[in-house]
């Protein structure tokens, strides 16, 4: 079924496709395509109806991450984030929840778990001092969280029962956060995904989350394993950019003739195989992450999300970012000489997509926890 939301971002791709190699050279989104996306709600989608979001099927908000990535990966890329971190809107208290994302309804949210920031505890809450990699979206961003390790006064890590380091999720505002020009790459350039810091920044303990202890107050989507929401983001971008990729490998078969050649690339053997083969695998693998998602969104309707569903989850995600990688080499292969020129979008398509499969959670390795899980080995499965 189509949504507003998915009609929008349909039509959203095909605006931002002309625009690619502008907003690659800007190393961010311009102001005016996050200006629409706001008015349109795209950043509310996964927010809770009791704070004016959408809270929308996980299925239907990877649907417009994949369309809008498909008319551009680093918009794409950027949505993705400020969606899959809005589900922090069903952690914090209510009353958290609504300052943060009740207020404004244009409000973005971005940020990165990854414990590289240090946090004191102080009156009230806690003293942050740290930098961070990856801020994607953090020049449009109202809040950004930054995961930081609980120290003591001394400097040193503060452990839980179990000798864990203590894990917190500090949210900043925008005017908390400093943005470093740091975003110099050869792909995903126009996400803007600068480091950011803080010094000495001060987080009341309502705003302040403990990873992978403090879980949802609300069923449904926000059931879902952050980690594992945020892989299935990442990977919907990629079937978004491989889909891309097959259509400009069309239009172009059809128009070009290569060298010492009388008929067009379409004619050829070798073009006609890469195709089907690419189409083959973003279709079956988009299949399979549909009905991961499904199978995942039904139990969590329930609270009954379980280790299968997590792990199916990872792995659908994995897949389809490995598979459509796949797709964009065949395409760009197939394309001969012209897709190593910057005014082909097949170069500006292959580097994206070779960006997005060094994420963390789409990497190699996620083969290698979903297959100790499968032969039923004795595994660490927090991170599912």
């Amino acid at each position: 079924m189509t949504t507003p939301a998915l009609q929008f971002a349909r039509e959203m791709a095909a605006k931002l496709e002309p625009r690619g190699p502008e907003i690659e050279a800007a190393r961010r989104v311009p102001d005016d395509i996050i200006a629409e996306l706001r008015q349109q709600g795209i950043f509310r989608l996964c927010i809770t109806k009791s704070l004016g979001g959408t809270e929308a099927p996980a299925l239907e908000t990877l649907r417009v991450i994949e369309e809008i990535s498909r008319g551009d990966g680093s918009t794409g890329w950027v949505v993705m984030v400020g969606c899959t971190t809005a589900l922090f809107s069903g952690y914090f208290e209510e009353s958290v929840a609504r300052e943060i994302y009740g207020t404004d309804p244009e409000v973005i949210t971005v940020g990165a778990t990854a414990p590289t920031g240090r946090a004191r505890r102080v009156e009230g809450g806690v003293e942050v001092t740290g930098r961070w990699q990856w801020g994607s979206g953090s020049h449009h961003a109202n809040w950004l969280i930054g995961g930081s390790l609980l120290v003591d006064d001394d400097g040193e890590l503060v452990l839980d029962e179990d000798g864990t380091p203590h894990h917190l999720l500090p949210l900043f505002s925008a005017d908390q956060v400093e943005l470093l020009d740091t975003w110099y790459v050869h792909g995903m350039s126009g996400s803007g995904s600068t480091d950011f810091q803080v010094e000495k920044a001060f987080v009341p303990d309502e705003r302040c989350l403990r990873f992978g202890v403090d879980g949802p107050r609300l069923k449904g989507l926000y059931q879902f394993p952050l980690l594992g929401f945020l892989g299935l983001g990442v990977c919907s971008i990629s079937l978004g950019v491989a889909r891309r990729a097959i259509d400009e490998l069309v239009a172009l078969a059809g128009t070009k003739v290569p060298t010492a050649s009388q008929r067009n690339l379409a004619s050829r053997a070798y073009v006609q195989s890469a195709v089907a083969e690419a189409e083959a695998a973003l279709r079956s693998s988009r299949a399979l992450l549909a009905e991961a998602v499904e199978s995942a969104s039904e139990a969590a309707r329930s609270d009954a999300l379980t280790l299968d569903h997590r792990l199916a989850l990872r792995l659908a995600t994995t897949n389809a970012s490995r598979q459509s990688a796949k797709v964009v080499d065949l395409m760009y292969n197939a394309a001969g000489g012209t897709s190593v020129y910057d005014r082909s979008p097949l170069s500006r398509i292959f580097r994206d997509m070779h960006v997005a499969t060094q994420h963390i959670m789409v990497g190699p390795p996620t083969y290698e926890l979903c297959g100790r899980v499968l032969l039923g080995m004795d595994t660490d499965t927090s991170s599912l």
